[in-house]
């Protein structure tokens, strides 16, 4: 049989412009991130923040456009560069991970797909100029649950999550009234996506709108989030809305019908990476315990060299390759949707399967390389612990692993899911 018949379903082997960007990526990461993330006394205090030198300079590195368009002032790329490069900045540092990531997918987004030129012309030249200009989506309010969660074979509820309101004022501005919790970026955003409810009466997907507001727009009020509290990732903060005025003119594609609403389908085939992140951490955890294990000596060799550890270590090298592949695989499935329509790859939610693998094995991964410590790895001044709790954070958040394989089962039962059921 002729070898021309077989082809790959995706090359393993990365470009030399990705490989020249992990490098330098995980270079800058050991340099600059590592010894500031894992100082003793910013582990003891559960000081997440970094200081914004250091973040500046990822952005100064193209990290902070990394997906916008090249024509655009970004680098442009793909989803599967996208996550290599979140893999290596979550090893250092999982906040400074997720800031950059949330403003190079936002940016790419809004910049790239739902602006409209004239919106593109305004804000894209400070964007690019501006390296402490970074991008937030507010979505999730005090109160609701705006996870999409699974109702298994039954349409989904309409979505009430969302009651923060913009009218027209007697000049056509809008004016917002409500208020957002836990935003990524908050404290650090110079524009944010708003999502609002513009016609009150109206429920689900109908009726909820897209609004650029400005940092300094009249009636904003940021408040940061608590900092140490721990049980969430990112730079987050709460908005407040009171009179808030932005123009007519920033309004994001058409009214009642938001260009950044998420569904079903793209959260199960978009790309994966905030399992990236997920990655980064159980990789950090591994590395900490294979490099303890190289220089404890215990019964006159160092532990490394005991069976007991070896496997173990070993075990976590296995779950993190599993992790990675199923990343990699879900990632390579977004920049190439045609592979699914020609049955080249398997027609699964793939990003969905790679947030149950990722969650579930780097929690196991960073259990295990605790373990590898002995006593030393429950210390507040060492950095297991804060791995650890990285890691469980993404077992328990979000969309649930419950509801992510009940997603999965209805695949398998051939279920279409219908739109969100209005309200009365």
């Amino acid at each position: 049989m002729s070898r021309a018949i077989f082809a790959v379903m995706y090359d393993l082997h990365l470009t030399a412009e990705q490989l020249e960007m992990r490098d330098t990526v995980r270079d800058f990461v050991a340099r600059e991130i590592k010894p500031v993330a894992i100082k003793p006394a910013r582990l003891e205090a559960g000081d997440r923040r970094l200081p914004p030198e250091l973040v500046d300079k990822a952005a100064q590195m193209g990290l902070r456009t990394l997906a916008l368009a090249e024509d655009r002032g970004g680098a442009g790329a793909d989803n599967l560069t996208s996550c290599i490069v979140t893999e290596e900045l979550a090893a250092g540092d999982v906040d400074l991970a997720i800031t950059l990531a949330e403003t190079s997918t936002l940016a790419h987004r809004l910049f790239d797909q739902a602006m409209t030129p004239e919106q593109r012309g305004r804000w894209l030249p400070q964007f690019v100029a501006d390296d402490r200009f970074h991008l937030a989506l507010a979505g999730h309010e005090p109160g609701t649950d705006t996870e999409l969660g699974v109702n298994y074979h039954r349409p989904g509820v309409a979505d009430s999550g969302v009651k923060t309101t913009a009218t027209h004022a007697s000049n056509g501005d809008w004016v917002i009234n409500g208020a957002k919790s836990f935003v990524v970026n908050a404290p650090v955003a110079k524009l944010f996506a708003v999502q609002v409810r513009t016609d009150p009466k109206a429920s689900g997907a109908k009726g909820v709108s897209t609004l650029l507001v400005p940092r300094d727009a009249p009636g904003l009020t940021i408040l940061e989030c608590d900092a140490a509290a721990g049980w969430y990732h990112g730079h987050r903060g709460d908005l407040v809305f009171k009179d808030c005025r932005v123009p007519a003119a920033n309004l994001l594609g058409a009214e009642g019908n938001s260009p950044l609403a998420g569904d079903a389908t793209s959260l199960a085939h978009g790309m994966p990476q905030m399992q990236a992140v997920n990655l980064g951490i159980g990789r950090a955890a591994y590395e900490a315990a294979l490099d303890y294990a190289k220089l404890r000596i215990q019964g006159g060799r160092r532990i490394v060299e005991h069976q007991a550890i070896g496997t173990l270590l070993a075990d976590i090298a296995i779950k993190l390759e599993a992790v990675r592949n199923a990343i990699w695989q879900a990632a390579w499935a977004a920049d190439h949707p045609d592979a699914r329509a020609d049955r080249s790859l398997s027609d699964l939610p793939l990003a969905t399967v790679a947030k149950v693998v990722a969650a579930e094995l780097i929690h196991q991964v960073t259990l295990d390389a605790a373990e590898v410590f002995g006593a030393m790895g429950v210390m507040r001044d060492m950095p297991m612990q804060k791995y650890v709790g990285d890691a469980r954070i993404f077992l328990h958040s979000g969309l649930s692993n419950d509801d992510a394989k009940l997603r999965i089962a209805e695949h398998l039962a051939g279920y279409q899911r219908p739109a969100a059921a209005s309200g009365k």
